[in-house]
């Protein structure tokens, strides 16, 4: 029995699966073959596409019947993979096969992408494979409304998908509905739960399985396995044991015996996060023992089903003397965790943040990734815009994502085949209409699921198939008004494509960190951590700016990169300028590589961010008859405030390094 496509309730935005999408697949003849769950909402799809537009489904037929424009069928190469599938279009008719049943699910969205196109010509065949066999997003949702956290950490799109009112969802016909639009840009995986669990969270792992399990099958039909963050201290919180020791015997038995109920209750359930260690949340460092000790246990227990630990590298001394210049928060994965190499069981995968600090608008790769070949990595990026705009501001991340894909540690291994545990972001969707806030953010979501399947593919081009999906040009086709649908995805890709470079500009300069509000993040305060115990970040004073973390005279940092970048950024005359301030204490006078000054270079780039987000603000404008009414007006009024924040950005940063300089804008604007 076909799965039917799930339907969202009134007002949902359907992001880049509208009805239009499916046009081109609806309206014509489609057999498939095969059999299993997965196929049964690959059948789904197509019947309901069908239903629309006109088309005909039909399920396995006699052999020498070629009546069909589309076949979806099981029979591919065992080298495919159970997520791979090759797409041919030749005399009329176009194939997608498939070895797994996934596979056929990922080719069915394939040919929902191509549109028209998938129709139109022959084609070679063309194998489709995922670069990563892990795609995963991490919800930071709390089941229970944290007093400080809310129901979503760092969230900025409304509140939980998944809880309400401290229990799972009722009804997930969303849920549902989320696992095919993640399935649609080729996400695989979910964690449902916040990294920091608190009380109620730990208790999902135990009496409360049932209610993960209900996530799981609405996610299933889609593909998307179900992960689940766990407290180190469970046996201590859960099982009333006098230890969490990952070497004592009893630790180990209760881990079994609960990880085996959790597979009576999902039986694909895909394995644990854990935040050890780090911010206050215990771990093996209570007991003498290693990170490796600890991950080792929760992958023994999870090994005999196939389950996998994800265990976060995001370890650093958060009671920092802002005095001590010798600490540096930027060491301490490196520090941690590369003495352990080789230590980690198969399944336990370390999860490294892209960066070294904490998902700023501008850092370097992560030096910890690329030092441990002997470890499975995952790299962990944020969609959720915690520092870059709160999904009030648009920022488009994809092309920072790519460019620390294409990053090549040892000059010549890309990050994107270096993480072999695979791609996980901090996820940015919500219960919120627009499902992450900001109607533009969906493009962070999107680009994040297409980057993880094919990470050295240049992101604009899945800037512009999440345009063409979401918009649906197709429609001014209909109605003769190609010129306006053609300005409507230029427009789009204007706004969107610079938007990341924008936000810099106008927020932290050349590679400064953490100029942020303290707590909730969002807006600027120079000095908001700079005197505090989670790190300092710029080191300004009358004479310069920026941390020194060379070998030679700074904390060394730099000489944790293999050459040629730990030569590249040890010295001043080779260090890009992005990057300066994260790597130098220089004078206000020094000269950037592009000639300018460091003070004229932050007066100049803050006032260029606000003239830009100001064209962008009058370029959505002027799109207010080519899309959406609710769409159009729930941007409108996020650039508003983005243009707000841009200039408060703008005032009080020139008007702080002026104040710290002495040194007047070259150009006489006014900048106190």
């Amino acid at each position: 029995m076909s799965l039917p496509v799930p339907v969202l309730p009134e007002g949902v935005d359907p992001a880049w699966l509208p009805s239009a999408a499916f046009r081109p697949l609806g309206s014509r003849r489609t057999l498939i073959s095969g059999s299993g769950p997965t196929v049964e909402t690959v059948h789904g799809e197509v019947a309901e596409a069908c239903a629309r537009f006109g088309g005909r489904v039909v399920r396995d037929c006699g052999p020498g019947d070629s009546s069909y424009d589309l076949v979806l069928e099981l029979d591919g190469p065992e080298d495919l993979g159970n997520e791979g599938f090759t797409c041919l279009r030749r005399d009329g008719r176009t194939t997608v096969t498939a070895y797994g049943p996934s596979g056929l699910l990922y080719g069915l969205f394939h040919v929902v992408r191509l549109g028209e196109k998938a129709f139109r010509h022959d084609r070679q065949k063309q194998a489709h494979r995922p670069a990563m066999a892990l795609r995963m997003l991490d919800h930071w949702d709390n089941v229970a409304v944290h007093p400080v956290m809310g129901q979503v950490e760092r969230g900025y799109a409304g509140g939980s998908l998944f809880w309400a009112d401290g229990r799972a969802r009722g009804d997930l016909e969303r849920v549902r509905a989320y696992g095919r639009l993640l399935a649609a840009c080729g996400i695989n995986a979910v964690a449902v739960n916040n990294v920091n669990v608190h009380a109620t969270e730990a208790r999902l792992l135990t009496d409360r399985i049932g209610e993960v399990a209900e996530i799981a099958g609405a996610l299933r039909p889609y593909g998307i396995r179900t992960h689940l963050s766990v407290t180190f201290a469970a046996p201590m919180v859960l099982g009333g044991l006098p230890t969490a020791d990952p070497l004592d015997a009893s630790v180990r038995a209760w881990w079994a015996e609960a990880t085996a109920r959790v597979y009576e209750e999902i039986d694909d359930f895909g394995g644990y996060v854990v935040k050890a260690d780090s911010e206050g949340q215990p771990g093996p460092f209570a007991y003498g023992r290693s990170h490796a000790e600890g991950a080792n246990l929760l992958a023994a227990a999870l090994e005999p089903y196939g389950g996998t630990v994800h265990w976060r590298a995001f370890v650093y001394n958060h009671r920092q003397d802002w005095r001590d210049r010798t600490t540096d928060r930027a060491r301490a994965a490196y520090d941690h965790f590369t003495p352990l190499d080789g230590e980690f069981a198969d399944n336990a995968v370390l999860q490294v943040k892209h960066g070294p600090l904490d998902f700023q608008v501008r850092e370097p790769v992560s030096p910890l990734i690329g030092a441990m070949p002997r470890t499975r990595l995952a790299v962990e990026v944020q969609a959720t815009q915690e520092y870059t705009g709160q999904q009030r501001h648009v920022c488009w991340l994809g092309p920072m994502w790519s460019e620390v894909l294409r990053f090549r540690p040892d000059g010549d291994t890309e990050v994107g085949s270096l993480a072999r545990g695979g791609l996980v972001a901090v996820s940015n969707a919500g219960d919120d209409p627009f499902w992450t806030g900001h109607p533009l953010a969906q493009a962070n979501l999107y680009t994040f699921g297409r980057l993880a399947w094919q990470p050295d593919a240049n992101p604009y081009r899945f800037l512009s198939e999440w345009i063409e999906l979401t918009f649906t040009p197709e429609e001014f086709e209909e109605t003769g008004e190609t010129g306006e649908g053609a300005r409507l995805t230029a427009s789009l890709s204007e706004v969107l494509a610079g938007s990341w470079q924008t936000y810099e500009k106008y927020t932290a300069p050349l590679g400064v960190g953490f100029m942020v509000q303290p707590g909730h993040h969002y807006g600027p305060g120079v000095d908001g951590y700079e005197y505090s115990p989670w790190g300092t970040y710029h080191f300004a004073d009358r004479d310069g700016i920026g941390v020194d973390r060379s070998a030679a005279t700074g904390t060394g940092y730099a000489a944790q990169y293999a050459k040629p970048w730990s030569e590249a950024y040890e010295s001043t005359d080779t260090c890009p300028d992005e990057l300066l301030l994260f790597f130098h204490h220089v004078s206000y006078d020094h000269v950037l590589h592009s000639g300018k000054t460091v003070i004229q270079h932050i007066y100049d780039t803050h006032f260029e961010g606000v003239t830009e987000v100001e064209e962008a603000r009058e370029v959505w404008a002027s799109l207010s008859g080519l899309v959406d009414p609710a769409r159009h007006a729930r941007v409108a009024e996020r650039y508003e405030e983005q243009l707000r924040s841009a200039r408060e950005w703008r005032d009080q940063i020139n008007s702080y390094f002026f104040r710290k300089s002495g040194v007047p804008d070259a150009h006489g604007r006014r900048i106190y």
